[in-house]
């Protein structure tokens, strides 16, 4: 399904990406470095957030989740406690940023449900689609940016950023390597099945050649956000 646009009152003019992917694929960095871009070349306001998380009350439920509070009740309780967060984040923080016209860029949307719960997690995939259907509605992403990395490469990552950063694994850091394996082959399923919507981009490089890479499939789904130009700035010759 494309983007939130066709047939969401709530879209309006706003433009919806989402980053996915494994542990370590460096999608934070990905994203403050494409927010940057825009902010310089589109001329028009970005919004950066996150899943589980966004909003206030999503948070506190995103500080549940990674801690493993839900874990022993099973992935269908996590994908109810992820659904929770997605309502208000949605109410409270997406939706009226694209009515008011901006890029929302957002660090894991409903991919990761798919991936994590259903496919890694064993989650009824008839389950996960009907709480899509509930929660996101129409709201869907124009265009999803899969960063895709080898399960050991980005696990080595995120246990270097938690040993810099004083922090152990979270509750997805923490699983075996088989359920990231799961989750790496499911995002790429994602994408194989949905193309017009999702590009795959290879984050084994290092975060510049990513960051370029992420520009060339933005300039090429949405070249509106990424004009020649950068945003008020005159040709040569223009008259003052």
């Amino acid at each position: 399904m494309t983007g939130p646009r066709l047939g969401d009152p709530a879209a309006a003019g706003g433009t919806f990406i989402t980053f996915e992917g494994g542990e370590g694929a460096g999608k934070s960095t990905q994203i403050a470095r494409l927010a940057a871009t825009l902010r310089a070349r589109s001329g028009r306001p970005v919004c950066v957030t996150r899943e589980p998380g966004g909003s206030p009350r999503a948070e506190e439920i995103r500080a549940a989740l990674l801690d493993g509070v839900a874990k022993p009740y099973g992935p269908f309780a996590e994908a109810l406690l992820f659904s929770a967060a997605r309502i208000d984040h949605l109410d409270r923080l997406i939706r009226p940023a694209l009515r008011r016209g901006e890029t929302v860029l957002c660090d894991r949307f409903i991919d990761s449900t798919r991936a994590y719960q259903g496919a890694a997690g064993g989650l009824d995939p008839g389950i996960v689609d009907a709480l899509e259907r509930v929660v996101v509605g129409p709201t869907r992403p124009d265009l999803t940016l899969i960063l895709d990395l080898a399960p050991e490469s980005g696990l080595a990552r995120a246990a270097g950023r938690g040993a810099r950063t004083g922090q152990g694994a979270d509750r997805f850091e923490a699983e075996a390597l088989d359920f990231h394996v799961r989750l790496r082959e499911a995002f790429l399923a994602i994408a194989g099945a949905e193309p017009d919507r999702c590009a795959v981009i290879d984050a084994s490089r290092d975060p510049d050649a990513v960051e370029a890479a992420v520009r060339a499939a933005v300039a090429s789904r949405l070249p509106a956000l990424l004009p020649d130009r950068p945003a008020g700035a005159g040709r040569s010759g223009d008259a003052a």
